[in-house]
């Protein structure tokens, strides 16, 4: 009797499971593919600094790049594209992540106790992954914002924020969102203005 409740409840885990991938990958303003020159992405770095978010290119890629008068490279591409490049580079990280922890679940050399650690940790990762989206998704309707991008890390919660104009009140509401969803962990709130 034991074995059929556990093989029912696997079942029905698997089943919602299934369901919500299919919602997600379905979803109008889901994840966006975008396809970008792997020449110019293996030599590229994003990197977020003060209201904008500017594209780092090391020597090699120069379509559309410019030049400030502190020396920092910026990319022509538009803000959308480089949140779409750095929800994919996060997404990678995590499935190099990933792959690396189900090794170790598959190790016939690891203990037990290792074994529990690496799924707790994938377990982890697509909790974050999920608050992360559900986040961006909370925060882009209620305000109507053109995009935003949530990034978890270990001790903070980064969040940026398209739009064209913000209030300070607009910053506090976002900060209590990320609280509400994320715990008890400072969050660092930027906003991007509109192209």
């Amino acid at each position: 009797m034991m074995l059929k409740k556990q093989t029912v409840w696997l079942l029905t885990m698997l089943s919602l499971l299934i369901v919500l991938s299919v919602y997600y990958m379905t979803s109008p303003g889901g994840e966006q593919v975008a396809f970008i020159d792997d020449q110019n992405n293996d030599e590229s770095e994003e990197m977020d600094t003060g209201d904008t978010i500017e594209t780092n290119v090391n020597e090699g890629a120069t379509d559309g790049v410019e030049t400030d008068e502190n020396g920092n490279v910026s990319s022509g591409i538009s803000s959308d594209q480089v949140f779409t490049a750095i929800r994919m580079d996060i997404q990678d990280e995590r499935s190099r992540k990933k792959e690396q922890l189900e090794d170790i679940v598959a190790s016939s050399s690891v203990s037990s106790e290792e074994k529990n650690q690496a799924m707790e940790e994938m377990a982890r990762l697509e909790e974050l992954k999920t608050k992360e989206a559900i986040l961006e998704k909370v925060i882009q309707t209620e305000k109507n914002y053109e995009d935003v991008l949530v990034r978890a890390e270990d001790d903070m919660i980064h969040v940026t924020v398209k739009a064209s104009e913000v209030s300070e009140t607009d910053t506090v509401h976002i900060m209590q969102m990320v609280r509400d969803e994320f715990g008890d962990i400072p969050a660092n709130v930027k906003f991007q203005p509109s192209e």
